[in-house]
């Protein structure tokens, strides 16, 4: 028997990453090739005659997949029913401002989505941000719309877990696929901490520890870690436009794995809501290794945590614990 159709709402939908996720999404490569799907759009008023651009080229696409597109510049219609909520739509930071101007556009857009959220969105509704601050911004989402649950509100550091993987398969001359459970701890910015210390690469004779392959223990200390952290950077240097499609097929594998689950075995990184599992002060939105599972999350616990890494993990804390009373401040 068909599959009902799932609405998927994705905000700042008219921009460079909605436009390459809303095709992934009719695609099937979000939820998989058997579940239909409607897409929601929500943009700004000025983006609206680009946001009609995009929902005729998804007619004229013609995925078997999309059973309907709600291309709209009003929040309540855009948030009513949708049972996945991604949230690409915030304010970016300009030449000249400082983080607490950006806090305070982005806690009001996050404001009024939330409660659009709370009110309209179908029961269970899960929300992933990708919108930078993308932790803070959960967090701030997490405070306006009480009823859902916090095990509910994510934010996306798949790209960053992505992007080391990538860094590990160039650096050893692996597929991709080979290589898994990178971690990605805290703030999706230049503080979060890219570790391998757990990272295995499948080889001719087993698994073997992504450390023990690489056998350059300064170059995994440093260069890499610099690297994945600044990616983003690199590439608005290279493209003059920020990360576009890797981010909008990290978020299709951040949902993908929190609805369908995760391969036995394996981890993968997402920001949510800290219980104080690592020493993590709770009530963060901080990126933990997670492994899913009928579509629940659950923080993969025990891993040992070396002097070097624990210094990583309280630093990127620390970060977002100033940056989550700047946006509380911003609220008063």
């Amino acid at each position: 028997m068909a599959k009902e159709p799932v609405r998927v709402l994705v905000t700042g939908a008219a921009g460079q990453i909605g436009y390459a996720l809303v095709p992934m999404i009719a695609r099937g490569v979000m939820l998989g090739p058997d579940q239909p799907v409607i897409l929601h759009m929500l943009d700004i008023p000025p983006a609206a005659e680009a946001l009609n651009g995009v929902k005729m080229e998804l007619v004229d696409a013609a995925f078997p997949l999309l059973k309907g597109v709600v291309a709209t510049t009003d929040v309540v219609e855009a948030c009513t029913g949708v049972n996945i909520a991604v949230m690409v739509g915030g304010f970016p930071r300009k030449e000249g401002m400082e983080r607490k101007d950006v806090m305070s556009k982005n806690v009001s857009i996050y404001k009024s989505q939330a409660s659009a959220l709370e009110k309209h969105a179908a029961a269970n509704c899960k929300v992933l941000v990708v919108a930078n601050p993308a932790n803070t911004n959960a967090l701030i989402l997490k405070e306006f719309a009480p009823s859902i649950s916090e095990k509910n509100i994510t934010c996306l550091t798949r790209l960053d877990h992505n992007r080391a993987l990538g860094q590990i398969s160039e650096r050893l001359s692996v597929q991709v696929c080979d290589v898994k459970n990178v971690i990605i701890w805290g703030n999706h910015s230049s503080s979060q901490y890219p570790d391998v210390n757990h990272a295995t690469v499948k080889t001719p004779a087993g698994e073997k520890p992504v450390r023990e392959l690489v056998k350059d223990d300064e170059w995994l200390n440093a260069e890499f870690i610099t690297t994945v952290q600044q990616r983003g950077a690199a590439i608005i240097k290279a493209r003059k436009l920020s990360s576009a499609l890797s981010a909008a097929s990290s978020a299709c594998d951040h949902i993908r794995d929190w609805v369908l689950g995760t391969p036995e075995g394996t981890w993968v990184s997402m920001g949510v809501y800290s219980d104080g599992s690592y020493n993590v002060p709770a009530g963060l939105i901080y990126s933990f290794p997670v492994t899913c599972q009928n579509g629940e999350w659950k923080i993969v616990q025990g891993l040992s945590i070396d002097e070097f890494s624990r210094k990583k993990l309280d630093l990127t804390a620390d970060e977002l614990s100033e940056e989550k009373a700047l946006a509380y401040s911003c609220l008063s």
